[in-house]
C-alpha cells in the first residue's frame, strides 16, 4: 500500500470513533483531508455532525463534502478533533504546522475533549525535531523575534538555523495574516521546556509543539493499523 493509502487507512480507523450528533474539529493537511473526505461520505449517508475547520482549505473541502459547519464562537466546546501531524513521539507530543495552519489547529484542539492524530507510521519518531519546527510570528520586529527564538532554542539544547517560509517569492502568509519561521532543530531533548520558552516570546504568535493535547494516535503501516492512547491522567 502506498503512503496515501496508509493515510486513508488511518483516517478510516478514526472515523469509527465518530458518533451521530458529535461536534468535530476538522484538521488540515494531506492526512486530515482523507478524514474529511470519508466523513463527507458518512454525512451524505445520514450521519449528523457539526464541524469546525482549522483552515480555509479545510473549510472549502468540508463545504464541498456537505458537512455542516459551525465556529468556536457558536460552539466553543467540541467532542473530538481529528488531525494529522508532521511528527509524533512516544509521549504523544507532536510537531505540527507543515501546512501552515498550526495556530487554528492548536486553538481547535484545545477546545476539544479529545484529539485523535492520524498518520502513516513514518511520522512516529524519538525524539522530535528532525522535521523543522514551525513557529508562527508577527511580521513586525522579525529580527528581534528571531534573535529571541535563537536564545530559546539554545537554552533548550537544540540550537539550529531558522528559515522564513516562502511562497511564490514572498513570505508565506497564514490564514491569520502572520508569517512562519521554520527552525531546524535536528532533535529536541526537552519538548516542554522549548514549548514554554517559545510561548514566552512576544513576537511569537504560536509554535508547532503540541504538548498534552493528543489523546490518541492512529498509525498505519503495511502491516496494519496501530492505536496508541495516552494513559489516563497524563
Amino acid at each position: 500500500m502506498d503512503i496515501e493509502g496508509l493515510k486513508r487507512q488511518a483516517a478510516a480507523r478514526a472515523l469509527e470513533d465518530v458518533r451521530d450528533g458529535m461536534k468535530l474539529g476538522l484538521g488540515t493537511g494531506s492526512t486530515a483531508r482523507h478524514f474529511v473526505d470519508l466523513l463527507g461520505e458518512r454525512v451524505r449517508a445520514g450521519l449528523k455532525v457539526l464541524g469546525v475547520p482549522t483552515s480555509e482549505a479545510t473549510r472549502e473541502q468540508a463545504i464541498q463534502c456537505g458537512i455542516t459547519l459551525t465556529t468556536l464562537d457558536e460552539t466553543p466546546n467540541l467532542d473530538l478533533t481529528v488531525d494529522g501531524a508532521d511528527e509524533v513521539d512516544p509521549t504523544l507530543s507532536l510537531i505540527k504546522g507543515g501546512g501552515g495552519a498550526l495556530l487554528r489547529e492548536k486553538i481547535v484542539a484545545a477546545a476539544s475533549a479529545k484529539m485523535t492524530v492520524i498518520a502513516d507510521a513514518s511520522k512516529w519518531v524519538q525524539p522530535l525535531g528532525r522535521f523543522p519546527l514551525p513557529i508562527e510570528v508577527v511580521p513586525f520586529g522579525l529580527g528581534a523575534t528571531q534573535a529571541a527564538i535563537a536564545r530559546a532554542l539554545e537554552g533548550a539544547g537544540c540550537p539550529g538555523d531558522q528559515v522564513l517560509r516562502m511562497s511564490n517569492g514572498h513570505a508565506f502568509v497564514t490564514d491569520g495574516g502572520h508569517w512562519i519561521v521554520d527552525a531546524k532543530c535536528g532533535r529536541i531533548p526537552d519538548v516542554p521546556k522549548l514549548a514554554a520558552a517559545l510561548s514566552g516570546i512576544p513576537g511569537v504568535v504560536e509554535h508547532g509543539l503540541f504538548v498534552a493535547l493528543a489523546s490518541k494516535v492512529i498509525l498505519a503501516d503495511p502491516a496494519g493499523v496501530r492505536v496508541i492512547e495516552r494513559p489516563a491522567g497524563r
